[in-house]
This record gives C-alpha cells, sequence and structure tokens, in this order.
C-alpha cells in the first residue's frame, strides 16, 4: 500500500524572465501543509531564469559535425543503442539524426559540458530541447542549492508554512543496491557523477534500477533512497508536458524540430510542481 498522495500542481507555462519563485507561492497556496516535500523541475527553473541556448546561432566545430554525421548515425544506431535496451522507435531517430540541428546540439554541449557528455544521445549533461521552442535548449542549473534555499525561504515567509523542497531532473540516477551513479554533474551527496555516457552506458546495460535524479533538496533530510523514490514518484506524476523528447513533440504537435512556437508550448499542460504528503501527515490534519 503506497506511503504517500501527490498532488500535481498545474501552471502557466513559465518563458524566460518569469518571476517564477512568487508564481510557486502563488500555485501552492493553500495547497501545502507543515511536512510537505514540493518537487520542482529543474528544466522549468532554467527555462523561467533565462538559463537557455539558441542553438541556431551557433557555428559548430568539426567535432560536433562529426558526432551528429557519425557518432550518432552509426554508433549510437547500431551498437550503443541495442546494448542499452534503447526503444526501437528511438534507434530510428538515432539513424536519421539531422546533421545540421545535430551538430549545432553537440556544439552547444561540448562548450558547456564538454565531450564526455557530448558522447550521449540526449539531454547530454542536462542539457535538454524538449518543451521549448524552435532550437531552444535548457541549461543545468549551477546553483541548484542556493535556488531550492531561495524557494524554501519564499514560500516559508509568504506562506508561513515549513516545507521540504527538492529540485530534481528526469534524467536518470542508476542504483546497485547502496551504490548510485548518475550521468548528470552535481547531483546531490551520496550519488556519484559518472559524467557522460559511462554511466548511462553501465546503467543501462546492466539494468540497474533507474529513478530521476535530485539536484538539490532544503529542508528535512532524507536519505540518498528516499531522495530518489521522492524524485522518481514526482517525474512520474508529472508527465512530460508537450513531448517527452524533441521527436515526441514535434510529432505531438504535428510540426517539424524547430517550428515549435512558444505559443504552442503555452496551450500544453505545464506541470512543474508536485507536492508529496505522507499519509499520516493527512490522518493528523483536519
Amino acid at each position: 500500500m503506497t506511503r504517500h498522495r501527490l498532488l500535481v500542481v498545474r501552471t502557466r507555462y513559465w518563458k524566460p524572465n518569469e518571476d517564477y519563485i512568487n508564481e510557486i507561492a502563488r500555485a501552492l497556496k493553500g495547497k501545502i501543509r507543515e511536512g510537505d516535500i514540493i518537487v520542482v523541475s529543474e528544466k522549468a527553473i532554467s527555462t523561467a531564469t533565462n538559463n537557455i541556448a539558441d542553438e541556431s546561432r551557433v557555428n559548430p566545430s568539426f567535432t560536433a559535425w562529426f558526432l551528429a554525421r557519425f557518432w550518432m548515425r552509426h554508433i549510437w544506431a547500431y551498437i550503443l543503442g541495442p546494448i542499452c535496451h534503447v526503444k526501437k522507435e528511438t534507434i530510428l531517430h538515432f539513424r536519421n539524426y539531422p546533421v545540421k540541428e545535430g551538430s549545432a546540439h553537440k556544439q552547444v554541449v561540448l562548450q558547456n559540458c564538454g565531450f564526455l557528455q557530448a558522447l550521449a544521445h540526449g539531454s547530454e549533461g542536462g542539457i535538454d530541447g524538449s518543451n521549448l521552442p524552435y532550437s531552444y535548449v535548457s541549461l543545468p542549473l549551477d546553483e541548484a542549492p542556493r535556488t531550492v534555499k531561495t524557494i524554501r525561504s519564499c514560500l516559508k515567509r509568504k506562506l508561513d508554512v515549513d516545507v521540504t523542497v527538492m529540485i530534481a531532473d528526469t534524467d536518470k540516477t542508476y542504483s546497485w543496491r547502496n551504490f548510485h551513479f548518475s550521468p548528470r554533474s552535481k547531483p546531490i551527496s551520496g550519488i556519484r557523477s559518472l559524467k557522460g555516457v559511462a554511466g548511462y552506458v553501465l546503467g543501462r546495460f546492466l539494468r540497474f534500477k533507474k529513478r530521476a535524479t535530485p539536484l538539490a533538496i532544503a529542508g528535512t533530510r532524507m536519505s540518498v533512497q528516499e531522495a530518489l523514490d521522492m524524485a522518481e514518484l514526482a517525474s512520474r506524476a508529472r508527465g512530460f508536458g508537450a513531448g517527452r523528447t524533441i521527436w515526441e513533440m514535434a510529432s505531438n504537435l504535428d510540426v517539424s524540430l524547430t517550428s515549435v512556437t512558444w505559443e504552442m508550448l503555452e496551450k500544453a499542460k505545464h506541470t512543474p510542481l508536485v507536492v508529496i504528503r505522507f499519509k499520516e501527515s493527512y490522518a493528523s490534519c483536519p
């Protein structure tokens, strides 16, 4: 029997330069109680804080071109994809990986996260283009621990509620017993960062348990296992907005990869916040 109850909180789409902290407080007013855990999407915060890059303005290097033209279309499509038990539909995308747009994307990854991350097939280093328009991609947060404390302080000040706040990413952490590792950089303490393709291939090939990655927590102390469980609960409850990947997003909206607009995304379901509450908390409240 489940120990938690989840509330997925829908908001309007957070565009760049959004006052997202006050938007969080407004969206959660009357919905949260002492002891709740609030899980916030990293991508939503990155978009709201203009922590994004426009890949159409990038001049790809030869390395970026090589990764798009050869590495993705051949190594991932015929070797690493099958080894990692990637879906057939995704492998087809690898075989037809767009060289022009893909080269620009790989260049952004090289500049922001390095070569090892660029060897991955998607969401490299936390860089992600899903649920963003045109050629924009979100970048990983540099100051997630400071940001999560700011959010928690704002909720305490504005709503007079003491809660735990977590920032999490859908990119997976893989677990073998008490050993946890992620391709992401800067996960919470207790999760090792095996940056780039190595962590992903190892976790997928060996079919280790995989869960969304907690990046920062403010409030109640919790074990790594508990944090991973909370991040995964929120990830599953939240859904994927306009699409799980850029290919799925474009297909759902019936446009090309770089033809998604801000207006299209504003019409999609946007759920950057998930409230997790232990059932005991419900029992103790009137």
